[in-house]
């Protein structure tokens, strides 16, 4: 049966009141198992992984994203049925959808026959009918799903299905530690809203542009932003600043599918909208079937096979064939009520090592190369991996530019670094794909092949040909690119922080006395928007933006500006160095030579 694979040795054979199965998969928040009630009952299993378990603000939100869950329902959700909150490894237990994924079907995983490819426009009205009506019910307790994406939509005869809902917000909790400490956000990159992505706090409207990037890809077969083959960097950037690729949708769903795709969060449409613009949905068992009909079909005999799962012959749980099939032990009899609540004490004592190697697919590095590699697969050094920057030459000669480099695991053909380039009036952005290691002077030697994905200004940068990083002297590496060179040096995720007494607005009037220039700083990683600028002047009204690069020795880095709305007389800025001085006033520097150095005030 699609999707399952029998138990290990490792594995518990039950969880509270729940016999095993088989294994479903693994995610950010654990493990999870197909397993069966004392009544009967199929069900889905999550074990919390157990590093999750020691954090103490992870639990208490578990505690209450359960408690809302189990209210949200099962009419377009998979229902929460038990929970262990208080365990040691806690747990939950949902119903079980006896359907494939969203990508399985149109990824061209889930049967025999492969793909089915894009669903028609009459199932993709069901489809965007279900989505909304799932989120109508997940936000009517106050929840925020965070994470809907095509394997969190399950597809059964009767309609879609959302699972996942509310428990993915419990790693908030420690969510916001972690995107301090190693600079990462929740969520799977080619479908996180914009809001996502820049690192800002997520509300509602940042499902509804997930249900649009859903919807684009059960259209075309495509993520509306791109794959990963080019880069996370290049996904992230393309959701926050481009336009979705939707051709190949039908006409009759464009226009929602790009709504829901909005960069503005108050310009999308809500979950309540989106069903009222679709219309009466048929439904019920005289309604016309929503899916192809070979793909009613294939639900069916995945029913019949769930069956067969569920009442193994002999009461054996289920095996998967592989080269080297071990008989499975004879199934325990039913647990007293003593021994369940001893299994409850020595569960998380069994498990803990099974879910501490669970992979964490909802966290994701912002701006890394591609999903993580697990350090024993990858053919990066450990040592090198993290974020480095210096200053480059030319010849020997400092030419004023930095250079960052943001180093993943990863192995040969696969994007493992992100680079900055930062000159005086541009900023280049590039994904590094890994060529070869080699060894030099006895030292492993990076060479990546390297693609633009971002140019401030636009078409300015340019790719410099083969990348070669290597370690050189007290932790450092060597970067060597075209003539080039650098001396990296390791910078610590806190000094990405921008502090406290630049936060803010600030203002200065116009050098002529009319109008005048507003700058608000905010909180951002590397990368992200840090710098929002408002001009008002006798031409009009002008908006820019700007990123940081580097926030240390009390001064913030930020690279050229960005024009969102021009007026006349409106120019983009250098680069910049903002700097706060003795009376209480912000200093910005230019290291172009476009504009004098400039003082701005607090606005109170």
């Amino acid at each position: 049966m699609d999707g399952l694979r029998g138990l290990t040795a490792d594995d518990p054979q039950w969880i509270g009141d729940y016999r095993l199965l088989s294994r479903l998969g693994s995610g950010g928040m654990g493990r999870v198992y197909l397993a069966r009630s004392e009544g009967g009952r199929t069900v889905a299993v999550k074990l919390v992984k157990a590093e999750l378990a020691a954090e103490e603000e992870f639990r208490d939100r578990f505690r209450a994203e359960v408690a809302a869950a189990r209210r949200v329902g099962g009419r377009w959700t998979a229902p929460v049925l038990d929970a262990d909150t208080e365990a040691a490894v806690p747990w939950v237990a949902t119903g079980y959808i006896a359907g494939p994924t969203l990508s399985e079907v149109v990824g061209g995983s889930y049967g025999r026959t492969g793909s089915y490819g894009p669903l028609p426009e009459h199932s993709l009205r069901r489809l965007a009918y279900g989505l909304s009506s799932a989120l109508l019910d997940i936000h009517g307790v106050g929840l925020v799903h965070r994470d809907l994406k095509p394997s969190n939509v399950l597809l059964t005869i009767d309609g879609p299905r959302v699972i996942d809902f509310g428990i993915a917000r419990a790693l908030d909790a420690v969510g916001d530690q972690t995107q301090t400490r190693t600079g990462t956000v929740l969520g799977s990159p080619a479908f996180m809203s914009p809001e996502q992505v820049q690192g800002h706090r997520v509300g509602p409207a940042s499902d509804v542009f997930c249900v649009g990037s859903v919807l684009a890809y059960a259209a075309t077969g495509r993520q509306p932003f791109g794959g990963l083959g080019s880069g996370v960097h290049a996904v992230m950037f393309r959701i926050a600043q481009e336009d979705p690729e939707l051709a190949g949708a039908p006409d009759g769903i464009r226009d929602l599918i790009r709504d829901c795709l909005a960069k503005d969060p108050a310009a999308r449409p809500a979950p309540g909208e989106l069903a009222e613009r679709l219309g009466p949905v048929p439904g019920g068992p005289s309604a016309p079937p929503w899916l192809p009909a070979e793909l009613i079909a294939r639900l069916g005999q995945h029913a019949v096979l769930l069956l067969d799962t569920d009442t193994p012959p002999g009461g054996q749980p289920p095996t998967v064939l592989t080269t080297r099939t071990l008989p499975s032990p004879a199934p325990p009899p039913p647990p007293t009520a003593a021994e369940r609540r001893r299994r409850r004490r020595r569960l998380p004592l069994v498990a803990t090592a099974v879910v501490a190697a669970a992979t964490a697919a909802a966290a994701v590095p912002l701006l890394s190369g591609g999903a993580d590699a697990e350090a024993g697969a990858s053919d990066i050094p450990a040592r090198y991996v993290g974020t480095w920057s210096g200053p480059v030459l030319r010849d020997g000669t400092p030419t004023g530019q930095q250079r960052r480099f943001v180093i993943t695991h990863g192995t040969v053909g696969e994007v493992v670094a992100n680079s900055t380039s930062l000159g005086a009036t541009y900023e280049c952005r590039s994904d590094g794909k890994l060529v070869s290691v080699t060894r030099q002077d006895g030292h492993p030697a990076l060479h990546l092949d390297t693609t633009v994905v971002r140019s401030v200004p636009a078409g300015r940068c340019a790719a410099l040909g083969e990348h070669t990083l290597e370690e050189g002297g007290a932790g450092t590496l060597t970067w060597a690119a075209a003539g080039r060179t650098a001396t990296l040096h390791r910078v610590a995720p806190a000094d990405g922080a921008v502090p406290a007494g630049f936060l803010g607005t600030w203002r200065r009037p116009n050098d002529d006395g009319y109008g005048s220039q507003q700058l608000t700083v905010g909180q951002a990683a590397a990368g992200s928007k840090v710098l929002s600028t408002v001009v008002v002047g006798r031409g009009g009204r002008c908006t820019a933006h700007a990123d940081l690069y580097a926030a240390e020795g009390g001064k913030l880095t930020v690279g050229p500006s960005v024009v969102d709305r021009a007026a006349p007389g409106c120019t983009p800025s250098s680069t910049s160095v903002l700097s706060l001085a003795g009376d209480g006033t912000l200093h910005r520097e230019f290291l172009g030579d476009d504009k004098q150095p400039r003082g701005y005030s607090r606005v109170k």
